[in-house]
């Protein structure tokens, strides 16, 4: 069975996104990445510890996204790992985008990142930061459905 070139190969995930933001919306964005940095991420070596995006002069840029160096790479040819990435997006894009961060106070944050047909994409995020007490209800309300579903399967 072959496989759909157009298919996700998921790397990373950024699950803490979805404890401490309410996502509205996301978006599909292409990563500018030097040769060591294509490597590293296909072997895994990535965290998304602060990472978030930001809108500067009409593009989008990617800060506190650790990219491990490379270890099979030559210490000349490595990357910075905590650099800021270029994201690829549309005009229009970016401008809606600009639009919610700046009027609604919204934040721009990574969720997911994948190969698509070779090339490294980021799945951003278009959230509001959630208080304390919004997390915990969250979570709650989270634990409740899964009681909920056990019981109707033990039934």
């Amino acid at each position: 069975m072959t496989r759909d070139p157009g298919q996700k190969t998921p790397i990373a995930r950024n699950r803490r996104a979805f404890h401490d933001f309410e996502i509205l919306e996301k978006v599909e964005a292409g990563l500018v990445l030097q040769g060591t940095e294509v490597k590293s991420l296909r072997a895994g070596n990535v965290s998304f510890n602060d990472a978030h995006a930001r809108v500067r002069n009409g593009e989008v840029w990617l800060h506190g996204l650790h990219i491990a160096p490379y270890a099979c790479g030559n210490s000349w040819s490595q990357h910075e790992p905590t650099r800021p990435r270029k994201l690829l997006l549309r005009k229009s894009e970016i401008r809606k985008l600009s639009a919610k961060v700046d009027r609604q106070g919204l934040t721009l944050v990574p969720l997911d990142l994948y190969f698509r047909r070779g090339y490294a994409k980021l799945t951003l995020g278009v959230g509001r930061g959630r208080k304390k007490h919004d997390k915990r209800q969250a979570l709650r309300e989270k634990q409740d459905k899964l009681a909920m579903a056990r019981e109707a399967r033990r039934r």
